[in-house]
């Protein structure tokens, strides 16, 4: 098997393991009121130091115009990860966000981006900012990583564009230090934006094929 093959192959492998140690972990952790004493634990626990947990924030204090989301420093993996939870089937905020575009509607860094994600992933942004930029600065050797499940997911896509766009604001970080993983996300970028942002988002959908048996 060719080089070529090969490479494209492990990075699969390696975005599926991270994928994996993710929704165990902080995606499915955004869930719980409490984690010193959770609720929806996965087998083993979520293996994660409430102490390393820098803000969790919930619909209130989003003032619904994004999921709940926490910021956790992962001093065991040298990473700074803000992970953002799914879809809420009971909360109206969570469908005003998905609603609130029109085809074309809004522009992004020569492409096409949904208007109510975006909107969300800039509240974020512009809440959060300065909580990363110090905390890049203070820990200058980690990376930094978002991550998102369903409708976060898309907001997680588009916040790591957001930021890809604004370095500056988070001192300057090295591109190559920043990693988004979109785990079950649905369409919310034009093609050209999806490719030109590959190399730093992963989108992680699994599909589960049937036979019907007649």
């Amino acid at each position: 098997m060719s080089l070529g093959r090969v490479i494209p192959i492990l990075e699969c492998v390696y975005c599926l393991a991270y994928a994996r140690w993710a929704w165990k972990r902080c995606i499915l952790a955004i869930y719980e009121d409490d984690l010193r004493n959770p609720i929806w634990a996965p087998p083993g626990g979520y293996h994660m130091n409430p102490d390393w947990v820098i803000l969790h924030k919930d619909y209130k204090e989003t003032h619904g115009q994004s999921t709940p989301y926490m910021i956790y420093l992962d001093h065991e993996n040298a990473d700074i990860v803000l992970a953002i939870r799914g879809l809420h089937l009971g909360n109206r905020s969570d469908y005003a966000v998905l609603f609130d575009n029109k085809l074309g509607q809004t522009m992004f860094d020569g492409g096409y981006v949904h208007n109510g994600l975006l909107n969300a992933a800039r509240c974020i942004f512009d809440a959060e900012h300065e909580v990363l930029k110090d905390l890049l600065e203070r820990n200058l050797t980690y990376t930094l990583t978002f991550a998102g499940h369903s409708l976060g997911a898309r907001v997680v896509a588009l916040l790591t564009m957001v930021v890809l766009q604004n370095q500056d604001l988070l001192g300057n970080v090295e591109r190559n230090r920043i990693k988004c993983y979109a785990i079950a996300p649905a369409r919310c970028t034009s093609l050209n934006l999806a490719i030109r942002y590959a190399d730093v988002i992963n989108s992680v959908v699994l599909q589960v094929a049937t036979q019907a048996f007649l």
